[in-house]
């Protein structure tokens, strides 16, 4: 893992070695085992890195191959390495010393700019290519690793973070309003559709799942694959399906435990995480080694006010998977003292940009502090695990038999989910018509009391032409998608890059920050392939739903987790309880706020006035979700980013 960073003049110009040495210097924040630079008269690279993995002890990066003319600097980890040292066909007396940038830049060799196109894992790199004058780079599927980058007409720069960048003479530092329109007019998590923005006007990132190339003073970026498989798979049993899912998932975690270092995961109570953590113990077990899983639970003063299928503290629920899986050293946090608002200040010199997961960032940047004081280089998790490996909503599969009138096959399904939940056997049909037939889906949507309303000033939307933009992307005037169809939701977080921005933005630079890696097995593309190959019937049956997990983890996980349909866990639940000491001072930054004519006129004054109106009355620690309260939260933290960058002298 690294930091890295580069210049490329355009021109004939020769580089200024202080400006990369500038960039490099600013990096130093962060902490490193190595730091080295290489250049020539038209190109400088540099790599603050952070060893990880056996081959990258004493790696040199960036590394010059003599006999192929090419230069690289990279921040990768390549999961596939024995499919390409056969592809290469690389002597398998060498396969062991060959360090991940090495492979990267043979795999250039033989496929050139295609080369993303065989690359499984983390990774974003670049190559200077001496013979064809040619500056070549690219950014993971999922984006794990970040990149910007600024160019005019004679320079390019790039480095994994955007500080560095901002040292540079030529750089001028101006908030992008274009980023922060989208950011205020979508309502959902997703912090813009553009993934080519940041807040900065003249900085950009590499997208993922693209390539950038810069010959003379052209610049390509194009996307290199996508998530969706080629084709369906059709097996002969649903005992295959789970053979084969076994066999995928199991290759997706055990390359993911590659580091000299300790190994940690996430772990709730769930079906994520704890498919994650058996099958990792599993093999981790083989090799005598200990796997250390990291915990959020509330603090001893917070009284539970959800329902009684809720369960905030899910301690009960870990630590049954961890008795049943063994070989665990299990740590719970609960990180009293800390809230959202003492967080804010911290996640956006981390972030350099503004986010919308305050309710949970106390305990989310906790773990990898604590993780990090065990000595963890890898951190895992099943972060995306709700739509790969545990995808499977009853009611959005029961809506499909509905509409295809496969009404016996319906009845039956009530009767086993029913069996399995507890409840009256139809007592789910309203539901399900709902979701069913758009119309009726539609009419009540919009009322949803959990929505945030949107928070862009109407001019500034109308200056900036956002709703036209969002509405290219099936992003409607809710300022969220139009579909409210589950499985096409789904299609659109892996087929638009831009739902991956943020949480990958958080992923990187944490790990930067706290030397250690953070990678989720359930996001490899082998398996989000094959959880789309397979069909709908394999995700919910019998009244299953999640089933495909829930039959994969038989004699992983015991079956109090694997086949519990009634009781959830939920994370940040006590987020409100934590904020009653800082409540006051948000109300204060906000009415601050509403008097700053230069960051107001990017708000929707009305709807801050309400929130406030609402929220100066009494704070309901229960109203976890009210929208008011969170939209105070996210006004607030676009208002702290536009004063730390933005408004100083």
């Amino acid at each position: 893992m690294s930091a890295i960073a580069g210049i490329y003049h355009l021109n004939d110009e020769p580089i200024n070695l202080e400006h990369g040495r500038r960039m490099m210097k600013d990096l130093e924040k962060y902490p490193a085992d190595d730091v080295q630079i290489w250049h020539s008269d038209k190109v400088f690279l540099g790599c603050h890195a952070q060893w990880i993995t056996p081959e990258s002890i004493g790696e040199k990066l960036p590394y010059y191959d003599h006999d192929r003319k090419l230069a690289i600097t990279a921040d990768a980890i390549i999961d596939n390495r024995e499919e390409l040292f056969e592809r290469l066909q690389v002597d398998k007396r060498k396969r062991k010393e060959i360090t991940d940038s090495e492979l990267i830049l043979l795999s250039y060799h033989k496929w050139g700019e295609d080369s993303p196109k065989y690359l499984i894992g983390d990774f974003a790199f670049m190559i200077w290519d001496e013979k064809n004058q040619q500056f070549f780079g690219a950014r993971d599927p999922s984006g794990y690793r970040t990149l910007y980058y600024f160019r005019n007409h004679s320079r390019f720069s790039l480095c994994t973070t955007i500080e560095p960048l901002l040292t540079l003479p030529y750089i001028e530092k101006q908030l992008n309003e274009n980023y922060i329109a989208e950011f205020l007019a979508i309502t959902g998590m997703i912090d813009t559709v553009d993934a080519r923005l940041t807040p900065f006007k003249d900085i950009e990132q590499v997208p993922p799942f693209h390539s950038i190339t810069i010959v003379g003073k052209r610049i390509i970026l194009k996307r290199f694959g996508t998530f969706m498989p080629a084709e369906k798979i059709k097996l002969k049993s649903n005992e295959e399906y789970v053979e084969a899912f076994q066999d995928v998932f199991q290759e997706a975690v055990n390359c993911r435990l590659r580091t000299f270092r300790e190994i940690g995961s996430q772990l709730s109570g769930g079906l994520d995480s704890g498919a994650v953590v058996g099958f990792a113990a599993k093999e981790l077990q083989k090799k005598s080694k200990t796997l250390h899983t990291f915990s959020y639970i509330p603090p001893k003063d917070f009284v539970d006010f959800t329902q009684k299928r809720i369960m905030p503290d899910e301690r009960p629920f870990i630590k049954k998977t961890v008795e049943y899986v063994g070989g665990i050293s299990d740590h719970y946090y609960d990180f009293d003292g800390r809230s959202s608002y003492t967080e804010i200040d911290d996640y956006l010199d981390v972030m350099e940009m503004p986010y919308k997961f305050a309710e949970n960032s106390f305990w989310l940047r906790g773990i990898f502090e604590k993780a990090s004081e065990k000595g963890v280089g890898i951190l895992l998790n099943g972060d995306k695990g709700n739509s790969t490996i545990s995808w499977g909503s009853a009611l959005d599969y029961y809506a499909i038999l509905l509409k295809r009138f496969k009404w016996l096959r319906l009845i039956q399904e009530l009767q086993h989910y029913s069996a399995k939940t507890g409840g009256a056997r139809f007592r789910l049909i309203p539901d399900i018509v709902k979701i069913g037939f758009p119309i009726i889906n539609q009419m009540v949507a919009r009322n949803n009391a959990e929505d945030l309303p949107i928070l862009i000033n109407s001019e500034f939307a109308e200056r900036t032409g956002v709703f036209s933009k969002l509405s290219e992307y099936g992003i409607d005037s809710s300022g969220w998608l139009a579909s409210k169809n589950l499985y096409e939701q789904r299609r659109i977080v892996f087929d638009n890059i831009s739902t991956w921005n943020s949480g990958s933005t958080f992923n990187a630079k944490l790990s930067l920050r706290y030397k250690l890696w953070k990678r989720d097995p359930t996001n490899d593309i082998r398996v989000v392939r094959y959880c789309f190959s397979v069909p709908e019937d394999q995700f919910v049956q019998n009244g299953l739903d999640r089933a495909l997990i829930r039959r994969a983890t038989e004699n992983v996980l015991p079956d109090q987790i694997r086949l519990n349909q009634r009781i959830w866990g939920i994370q940040g639940a006590d987020w409100l309880h934590r904020m009653v000491p800082h409540w006051n001072m948000l109300i204060e930054e906000v009415k601050e706020l509403l008097k700053d004519s230069n960051v107001m006129k990017f708000f929707d004054e009305e709807v801050i006035r309400s929130a406030l109106v609402k929220s100066e009355k009494a704070l309901r620690t229960e109203n976890m979700s009210d929208p008011d309260y969170r939209t105070l939260m996210r006004t607030v933290i676009v208002y702290r980013l536009i004063k730390k960058y933005f408004e100083r002298g």
